[in-house]
């Protein structure tokens, strides 16, 4: 027998090493639970201790689950031949509407959008600009609204691009099903349509590919996603990634376009493998008969795209996940622009989990459990802020008023923490790195997302109570420093950190006992510094470009 080249070993060590990682993550699941019910408490203890148990059961419970999307990667995906590879040419070219939803959208941004659109090589498109800016608002200057209305025309005449305007209702899945039923000869009173593309339509498009405003497609798009889709009757929607441009010379673009990264990767390649991919609302290709058959894109949620999945496979239709880039946008440039649209991605996913649960318990056989597992996670992510907040303020708790009293026997769980800490660590950053990603890189994303948490507190708390909020998009093509005091949680919790850690180093030199639970929560309280402190880098968001000559 020959043995077996690196190649061949490496997957079988990875997914080893997956295993192992798992069990390890059950194993401290088991030991924090087992020292929660075997202390005794005083009663403000078992709260604290309680809350505590219930954020690292969370981290937990989630990484659990990305590993498990690792897993399947590596064991159904990777070494597959690709989604798009091994399918046959076209043999026709079944129309395809090309669309974007805008609202008073800056007009070079949407200039550039419009002119990938016409330079798309499929040659059965039908590009549509969906205009939702309000020109009827008061309290706005209607001269300027009437300029750049003209603005807009003026442009998508020029580049040979239809107009659709109505009058609105809901934010971007209102006008986009408004557009569906006017494309499918239902008009209604306040539609408006400028036939700019001069390109008469024969029967209604099989497809309709979406796009936010500032995400420009690559010529041969198309092509790749219809060919899928045409192989697939059962395919209700195709996903691809988002890639940022504009992370070269900022930092929170660089940090969020690494976030969006780390889940383009291994989560939606682990969810797509199990059918159980979700529409992320731009850059995918959807199937007319599927949205027609779930009634339209669910205008009830501002994360619609999340919520017409559920529909999608709850209606027994099937999703993927193309893992190459088909296009490029804008990333947010600044943390004001950055919270704003985790803030709307939060509230609306929180607030989609409610929904889930309902429809679990309602018909738990209408999923897989594969499939209901993955979108509980999915809608529970967002509540992380608070597994942030806990797992910040609890050693300050133990330094300063020694609560919870089971922090005084951290060997008790040290033998199982520092494996599960350390393999957790080193497979992350290793997956990663099998895809091209610096430790550094990951990191900064990881730093952005925690930053965050009082946005995913706010966010989460209101979903929970079924606020639904409303649709505001990211601005674009500006970066601005925010005042300090709009950073008061971050800031506040740095400095009651750092004032841990002093207050740690007192009681090591005076108090001397106990030595190990003691630097253990000094050690917490520094890292959380560290982190919270990033908060003032990210303020600062523009960089000097590389080779560029500083200022006078």
């Amino acid at each position: 027998m020959t043995a077996p080249t690196a190649n061949a070993k490496r997957p079988f060590v990875l997914l080893l090493a997956l295993l192992i990682t798992l069990l390890v993550i059950f194993a401290y699941l088991m030991v924090r639970t087992a020292l929660f019910v075997a202390t005794e408490y005083a009663w403000y203890e078992r709260v604290i201790a309680g809350c505590l148990l219930l954020s690292e059961t969370f981290l937990l419970v989630h990484g659990f689950g990305y590993y498990l999307n690792i897993y399947h990667v590596v064991k159904n995906v990777e070494g597959r031949v690709p989604l798009e590879e091994g399918l046959p040419e076209l043999a026709s070219y079944p129309p395809v509407a090309i669309i974007t939803s805008c609202y008073r959208e800056p007009l070079p941004v949407v200039t550039d959008t419009m002119t990938c659109f016409y330079n798309l090589t499929y040659p059965n498109k039908y590009l549509y600009y969906l205009d939702d800016t309000r020109y009827d608002l008061p309290n706005q200057d209607a001269a300027k609204m009437a300029v750049y209305q003209k603005s807009i025309d003026d442009m998508c005449r020029e580049i040979g691009i239809n107009v659709f305007r109505r009058q609105w209702h809901g934010a971007k899945a209102g006008m986009i099903n408004d557009w569906l039923e006017f494309s499918d000869g239902k008009y209604r009173e306040g539609f408006c349509f400028r036939p700019y593309q001069n390109k008469v339509l024969l029967g209604k498009e099989k497809y309709v590919i979406v796009f936010d405003a500032d995400m420009n497609p690559f010529p041969d798009m198309v092509e790749h996603l219809v060919k899928i889709m045409e192989a697939n009757p059962k395919l209700a929607f195709v996903q691809t990634p988002q890639y940022y441009t504009n992370f070269d010379v900022n930092r929170v673009a660089r940090a969020a376009g690494l976030q969006q990264a780390i889940f383009y990767e291994y989560i939606c390649e682990g969810k797509s493998s199990q059918d159980a991919m979700f529409c992320c609302g731009t850059n995918v290709i959807f199937r007319r008969e599927a949205l027609l058959d779930v009634g339209g894109f669910d205008h009830t949620s501002i994360t619609e795209d999340f919520a017409t999945s559920l529909k999608f496979h709850m209606r027994g239709w099937s999703s993927a996940f193309l893992n190459r880039v088909c296009a490029f946008g804008l990333g947010p440039e600044d943390l004001g622009g950055y919270f704003k649209q985790q803030f709307r991605w939060a509230l609306g996913t929180v607030g989609l989990f409610r929904t889930i649960a309902i429809a679990f318990c309602q018909n738990p056989k209408a999923l897989p459990l594969a499939k209901w597992w993955e979108y509980a996670l999915s809608g529970t992510h967002y509540y992380v802020g608070w597994t942030f907040f806990v797992l910040a303020v609890s050693p300050l708790l133990y330094l300063f008023f020694g609560v919870p009293r089971f922090f005084a026997r951290p060997d008790m769980f040290g033998l199982v923490f520092a494996p599960y800490i350390f393999l957790s660590f080193t497979l992350f950053t290793y997956t990663l790195q099998r895809r091209n990603y610096r430790v550094s890189e990951i990191i900064m994303g990881l730093l952005l997302n925690s930053i965050s948490f009082p946005i995913y507190m706010k966010a989460s708390l209101l979903g929970t109570f079924g606020v639904r909020g409303s649709f505001g998009i990211t601005p674009k093509g500006q970066s601005a420093s925010m005042p300090l005091i709009n950073f008061w949680p971050q800031l506040t919790l740095a400095t009651v950190a750092f004032a841990g850690v002093v207050w740690g180093a007192l009681r090591l030199y005076y108090e001397r006992e106990p030595f190990g639970a003691v630097a253990v929560s000094m050690f917490w309280c520094a890292y959380h510094v560290v982190i919270l402190g990033a908060t003032l880098y990210f303020n600062f968001p523009e960089e000097q470009p590389a080779g560029s000559e500083t200022p006078a």
